[in-house]
């Protein structure tokens, strides 16, 4: 039958509340879900949004949640190693710099290729606007996540408690789908690992011997100590 809960068959215009909520006959408020939708690299998002390009919901508010390897533009950080701590330093103002790009996220948020969507983009469109405007890609599409109806990312955006604390996503009663769902074991797997080489273990166990041979936490630094002797 037609649908009844959006206006994509009716010829009406969408709801421009950005909670996307509704009133119900007895005065409460139903909240429209979002979609959350995870895949297991940045290029499948890139065919994810292909394809919804071709669909009757192209028009759809949406954006793509992407790390700054992807979407920083700044002349220093982009070229960075480690791009994440470089642009919370900036953000912090620690060297009394700050970031002129994450100060115009906003114009990029709002601008009328991306909001309301004329048609779904990906990440490539995301940042040759972001270059025109001098805005900051990564932000903006943080910004547009409030009043998105799908919300492509990668699977650890999902998965990871961090990511999901630090991005603000909250899944509860939301809809989430996840593609190629075989390879979540993996990601998962990953999410809660950690890499360390045998140097860092071994500069690791001198500065916890340093602590206890100085009488400092001892019951703390000494178990630690234990462990990282045993993994050497």
């Amino acid at each position: 039958g037609p649908c009844t809960e959006c206006s994509c068959s009716s010829g009406k215009e969408p709801d421009k509340d950005p909670s996307h909520s509704k009133k119900k006959e007895n005065g409460d408020r139903l909240c429209v879900p979002k979609i959350f939708f995870g895949t297991r690299t940045h290029k499948q998002i890139t065919q994810i949004s292909r394809e919804l390009q071709r669909t009757a919901y192209s028009c759809v508010p949406m954006t793509i949640l992407s790390s700054r390897d992807y979407t920083c533009i700044h002349p220093v950080v982009s070229n960075s190693s480690n791009r994440s701590e470089m642009c919370v330093e900036l953000l912090e103002g620690k060297h009394g710099k700050s970031c002129s790009y994450y100060h115009g996220a906003h114009k990029l948020s709002e601008h009328h290729g991306l909001q309301p969507a004329p048609m779904a983009w990906d990440i490539e469109d995301l940042v040759s606007l972001g270059r025109k405007l001098r805005a900051c890609p990564y932000f903006a599409a943080r910004e547009l996540m409030v009043g998105a109806d799908i919300v492509f990312c990668p699977y650890n955006y999902l998965l990871d408690p961090q990511i999901r604390d630090s991005m603000d996503i909250n899944l509860k009663d939301q809809v989430v789908i996840l593609d190629e769902a075989h390879n979540i074991e993996d990601c998962a797997r990953e999410s809660v690992s950690y890499g360390v080489t045998e140097s860092q273990l071994r500069a690791a166990r001198e500065e916890l011997q340093l602590m206890v041979s100085s009488s400092i936490r001892q019951k703390h630094h000494e178990p630690l100590q234990a462990v990282c002797c045993s993994l050497i």
